[in-house]
């Protein structure tokens, strides 16, 4: 039997509880046979997602057991039987990526040996993510990380927006990449309330895009901060651009190569107005805040009375919550995508948009084999 979902993105996601007759619809479908929901992680404050998204489904947490033996290893035991099923693994990432990355492994193999039908990985963010580029003489990560998935015996995998779209391509199975903008634009609708005067900020000209397609929906204007203060890794010198100096060596005339010019960062400025209004910085992982909080002063400068940050995924690593504290920045806004309670405790201007809902809508779909278009729905490449 068909079932219309969603509305348009604004009152889709209403006060972030689930429209009537959703619930109704996701316990109906929970209590069908056929597939189970597990969580990956050893710490309770990462099964906190899986618990809201299950309680959605009207769903009880596949039995399991994972933990750290006293030499490190990761052991993981299913306690229950999955022959036959589609199996969901919730894995939020904490600090330790890597004994998450060996926790989804682990258990996806052993869900695999048991016999499973398929095993589909919700990873709302995806780890070394940002590692999709060749940078020096290093690797794409993530690439390494898409195979051992697939090896491990992923047949599909959730998550939600990834650093970089072209990562789907790494994956030799389905990737459902989600996006939290509605979310988010319903936050900055419904908890910001002189919204209309905000303009919409992208702290670098590689986020204007995703900026753009913000400002474009909530028809409000648009600022991009463009030059930098100091120089960044992707200035450093490139052995592969300087090569070693060897003594007595020839050059082949024909080899001789045009000199370029070096390269030179500009000043700081802000292209787009934002003088007596409320700037929204909008970007799609918050990690080290450096380039944030140096931000927010260049817009108090600028005339800004009032500086949100809004991302998708909070990682806050570090002394972040200390520098939020401490900057011009007066609400830092991200999802649960990635635990963040003591981030929260220790900075009160942290607050988190709950996006369980989309995620347990897209378990009971991929499981009816129904279709997932109508998640997209108001979405933008871009986002």
């Amino acid at each position: 039997m068909p079932r219309k979902l969603l509305l348009p993105y604004k009152s889709v996601f209403s006060h972030f509880r689930a429209p009537r007759g959703l619930h109704d619809s996701l316990e109906m479908n929970a209590a069908r046979s056929g597939y189970r929901v597990f969580s990956a992680n050893s710490t309770a404050a990462c099964t906190e997602l899986a618990k809201r998204i299950t309680e959605r489904l009207g769903a009880e947490l596949g039995k399991s057991v994972v933990y750290q033996e006293t030499n490190g290893e990761t052991r993981v035991e299913i306690k229950e039987s999955v022959r036959g099923q589609d199996i969901f693994i919730i894995q939020t990432i904490p600090r330790d990526v890597n004994t998450a990355v060996m926790e989804l492994l682990i258990m996806a193999y052993a869900l695999k040996t048991s016999c499973a039908r398929n095993i589909i990985g919700v990873i709302p963010y995806f780890p070394y993510s940002k590692q999709s580029k060749m940078r020096k003489r290093g690797s794409i990560v993530c690439k390494l990380l898409a195979s051992m998935l697939a090896k491990a015996g992923l047949t599909h995998i959730i998550t939600m927006d990834l650093h970089q779209k072209e990562i789907q391509g790494f994956f030799s199975f389905p990737v459902d990449n989600l996006r939290a903008s509605p979310f988010l634009l319903q936050y900055i609708q419904e908890e910001i309330p002189d919204y209309r005067n905000a303009v919409i900020v992208a702290k670098s000209p590689d986020a204007a895009k995703r900026a753009q397609s913000y400002a474009e929906r909530l028809r409000l204007g648009l600022a991009v901060i463009h030059g930098e203060a100091q120089c960044t890794e992707q200035d450093m010198d490139d052995g592969r651009h300087s090569p070693p100096m060897v003594k007595n060596a020839t050059v082949h005339p024909g080899l001789e190569l045009p000199l370029m010019m070096a390269k030179e960062k500009p000043p700081i400025t802000v292209v787009g107005d934002v003088g007596g209004r409320i700037a929204i910085i909008v970007d799609d992982i918050i990690d080290d805040v450096e380039s944030f909080v140096a931000a927010a002063e260049i817009l108090k400068e600028r005339g800004a009375y009032k500086i949100f940050v809004m991302a998708t995924h909070g990682l806050l690593s570090a002394d972040a919550p200390r520098l939020i504290e401490e900057s011009s920045i007066d609400e830092v806004v991200v999802t649960n995508t990635v635990p963040h309670e003591v981030q929260k405790l220790q900075c009160p201007k942290i607050k988190t948009v709950d996006i369980s809902l989309i995620l347990s809508e897209a378990i009971r779909r991929i499981h009816n084999g129904e279709s997932m278009a109508y998640l997209f729905r108001n979405i933008t490449v871009d986002d």
